[in-house]
């Protein structure tokens, strides 16, 4: 169940290792004290890197996809999460639609569905999925690969709710994150739970104020254990509007470039790292694959910014919102390919996750990109019984219950981002 690794073995990251094995009980205890005050994102996906000298969360999804990935060994950990979830927003609940991707005809994401209905479906409800796209007219059933079917239907909005012919949930799940704006039929929904909430989405989520809320998360967690919070953190800096088609917006960005570099190399120079720094560009209002550049060099910036120009990356024209982020390496190798843990989370629990892994990337680029696979990797044991006392990087538990660790506190981010701006918050006050 637990893949072979090949992880840099030495270095920093085996004394966080030792010191999250020796802070357990009060790490466990930290994170209970949390869920008391704050409410946990309905699920979550976050990508982790492992450098061998730093782990830290470089994505966190508040609309995972990629559920299909779980192996059947992960299904009772996420049934039980979402009979959690459910009984703390809707304990009567019975019915539940989930909204997908108006992208549908893809049958890799309509078997993320179709483990999704199963999941809802094995926690006791009745689930029904009804796409908002306009091009699903009628209720239109699609075979999968492994034999699975699985029937799309219009959703249809009556008297303030949302539902499909003959059904009316009482919660809605959204997988999809609305990227291109907030549709109407969404809105001023009646006496129905939307989940996540419609602030979650990157129609109005910016990653530098996750990232911000999240080194905030890891300096309280970094004197919780005793470490230096930069080993669990990513550093950025936020670009703000910048148009990469005018002299003004390269200057703009080749500056803050600089100056996040010179941060991450003086970071390197304090634990005599000698691997070489590396800065990612980012688009600040979309999701983790949109407009990426990885920067090696500051010199290299016009020729990757006449890349993007020219469309062989998603970088948009005109004024664009930018986040720059430290690069984080990994040394996870699988099947002699480049690879990073994903952890899938449901309410305040992990419940699986596998390796995105990319033969044709190196250990500096993003794996999420066309010739990506996925590896599944079973947490139903290995991220809840650590084995203390065992030497640091030579347990595959212990690793894992560190990736769990670090998801749950980009989680924990989450929802604190989640609250900070939630339109409605103010009421509640």
């Amino acid at each position: 169940m637990v893949p072979h690794l090949v992880t840099a073995l030495t270095g920093p990251t085996n004394e966080l290792e030792q010191r999250l094995l020796d802070s357990m009980p009060a790490i466990e205890r930290w994170f209970r004290l949390e869920w008391m005050e704050h409410t946990p994102p309905f699920y979550t996906s976050v990508d982790v890197r492992n450098s061998g000298f730093k782990l830290a969360p470089v994505d966190t999804d508040l609309y995972p996809t990629g559920w299909n990935n779980l192996t059947k060994p992960m299904l009772p950990l996420a049934v039980q999460a979402a009979m959690a979830a459910i009984e703390k927003i809707c304990p009567e609940a019975r019915n539940l639609l989930i909204v997908p991707e108006n992208n549908t005809r893809n049958t890799f994401y309509l078997s993320n569905l179709a483990q999704l209905r199963r999941i809802f479906h094995m926690a006791g409800l009745n689930v029904r999925i009804g796409s908002i796209s306009p091009d699903v007219k009628k209720a239109t059933t699609i075979a999968l690969p492994d034999g699975e079917s699985i029937t799309l239907e219009p959703a249809i909005r009556i008297k303030g709710r949302l539902g499909v012919k003959d059904f009316d949930p009482c919660t809605i799940l959204l997988n999809n994150d609305l990227s291109t704006g907030v549709p109407g039929i969404l809105e001023e929904l009646h006496e129905q739970y939307l989940l996540p909430p419609l602030h979650g989405s990157w129609s109005t989520r910016r990653k530098s104020t996750y990232f911000k809320i999240y080194e905030e998360v890891a300096k309280r967690f970094g004197k919780l254990i005793g470490a230096d919070p930069w080993l669990i953190n990513p550093m950025f800096e936020k670009c703000g509007s910048v148009d990469l088609g005018t002299a003004e917006g390269v200057q703009a960005l080749t500056g803050r470039v600089e100056t996040l570099m010179a941060r991450i190399k003086k970071k390197y120079k304090e634990y005599g790292i000698k691997e070489k720094s590396f800065v990612v560009v980012k688009a600040d209002n979309r999701g983790s694959s949109a407009g990426l550049m990885t920067v090696r060099d500051v010199k290299d910036l016009p020729a990757l910014i006449q890349k993007a120009r020219a469309g062989a990356i998603g970088l948009v024209s005109g004024a664009q919102e930018l986040i720059l982020q430290e690069g984080v390496l990994t040394h996870e190798r699988m099947h002699d390919a480049v690879a990073e843990p994903v952890v899938y989370m449901m309410d305040r629990y992990v419940v699986g996750g596998f390796y995105r892994i990319h033969a044709e990337r190196s250990v500096d680029e993003d794996l999420c990109a066309p010739g990506s696979a996925y590896v599944p990797l079973a947490f139903a044991e290995s991220a809840q019984l650590p084995q203390p006392g065992v030497r640091p990087g030579a347990s595959a538990p212990n690793r894992f219950y560190m990736y769990g660790v670090i998801a749950r506190l980009a989680m924990l981010a989450a929802s604190y981002e989640l609250e900070s701006t939630d339109p409605d918050a103010e009421q509640y006050d």
